[in-house]
């Protein structure tokens, strides 16, 4: 399925329903909602010392440092998760949960909140595949009914109740197709992102979507001929 225009928001989902997918994952950042809750997170708790200012003061420069080129998407994003090493992990939930229940519940699509929920409903197998760290987005798919079981995020070893700085997984980029494979076992039948770092596990769907696209996606997806999808408050935003 491929369009140039985009549909309304109860169209967009009735043509995923229709294909009754029977695997369908999705990125989060930015395709679940607008902005990045892993960036804002970590700023969030910089400022609110869930971190010891040590690890505070090297996390600033270092984020810089991968703004600025310098660091790898990878590189960084393993280490937000690390970087909470000794920490416990019912803490940094709670953390988490804090955050994104007081900044981004709001900026959730509404129709991709209906579509997960649909999905489900309908028996599909649905995971969230994100590089940001797991604890946001075990605190962001409590608002789509999606089991903590079924996130695949980036993660440290956790032991004795306590982070480690043992990374576990960054499903970025090449890497998202590589967790879904090694972890889920099967391509799905349905792949939603809304960057560059998702074009690796969009082409490995029987259909992909393309969903508030950023530019270098957006030309990635007409030309591979995937669905692109504009969610309604970003239309409204834009004018």
């Amino acid at each position: 399925m491929t369009t140039t225009k985009t549909p309304t928001a109860a169209d967009f989902v009735e043509s995923v329903l229709r294909l009754q997918p029977q695997l369908a994952v999705f990125d989060c950042d930015g395709t679940l909602w607008a902005g990045d809750a892993g960036e804002d997170f970590f700023d969030w708790e910089l400022r609110h010392n869930v971190v010891s200012a040590e690890v505070a003061r090297w996390a600033r420069p270092r984020y810089a440092d991968y703004k600025a080129g310098k660091v790898s998407e990878d590189e960084m994003c393993g280490e937000m998760a690390t970087m909470h090493r000794d920490l416990a992990e019912s803490d940094m939930l709670r953390a988490a949960e804090q955050f994104f229940d007081a900044n981004f519940v709001s900026r959730i699509f509404p129709e991709m909140r209906d579509l997960v929920l649909r999905l489900r409903e309908s028996g599909c197998d649905v995971w969230a595949v994100s590089s940001t760290n797991e604890w946001v987005i075990r605190a962001a798919v409590r608002h789509f009914g999606i089991d903590a079981g079924k996130i695949l995020a980036a993660s440290a070893k956790v032991e004795g109740g306590r982070i480690t700085d043992q990374l576990i997984r960054v499903p970025s980029g090449e890497g998202k197709p590589r967790a879904i494979l090694e972890i889920i076992g099967k391509t799905p039948d349905a792949a939603f992102g809304n960057s560059r770092w998702d074009a690796d596990m969009l082409a490995i769907a029987k259909h992909a979507f393309a969903v508030n696209p950023n530019p270098d996606l957006e030309k990635t997806a007409r030309e591979q001929g995937w669905t692109i999808y504009q969610p309604t408050i970003i239309r409204e935003v834009r004018g």
